[in-house]
């Protein structure tokens, strides 16, 4: 298994990461297809990057990053989109995929990684914990523009 940036817009990229936004969550399915503006953005930008996980030239995992900038020098990195096929997990691909985030947000000169995990995921909230994590006690908003 490696885990690399994504560098490249292919079809087949963009349907097996659909594939695996649709085990995410099940609002995916009514998305359709991700745009290939989408990848361009991610890929030519400093501040976002898609990490894959790929086993035999196939990607099993991803995770979606942004840097968020605050005042004055301040950086976070924020986790969008973090998940491993079905048939690949329990085997390390999602540890090695959170280090790689890990790195990833300290290359960008980040001081943590704040992301929101939905209620009903225990099994994710649990590998969260076991990789360091803490919950903060927050409200999320979300405005609809």
């Amino acid at each position: 298994m490696i885990i690399e940036r994504l560098t490249e817009y292919s079809p087949e990229t963009a349907q097996r990461v659909r594939e695996l936004l649709i085990q995410l969550s099940r609002s995916g399915k009514d998305k359709g297809e991700i745009p290939e503006q989408w990848f361009t953005d991610i890929i030519n930008s400093p501040w976002h990057d898609l990490l894959v996980a790929k086993e035999d030239g196939r990607i099993i995992g991803m995770a979606s990053l942004s840097v968020n900038m605050g005042p004055g020098i301040s950086r976070n990195a924020y986790l969008e989109d973090f998940v491993v096929d079905a048939e690949s997990r329990t085997g390390g691909v999602g540890s090695a995929l959170w280090n790689e985030m890990l790195v990833w947000a300290r290359e960008k000169g980040c001081k943590r990684m704040e992301f929101t995990c939905g209620n009903g995921r225990e099994v994710a909230q649990e590998f969260y914990k076991n990789h360091g994590a803490e919950i903060y006690d927050t409200n999320f908003f979300r405005v609809e523009l």
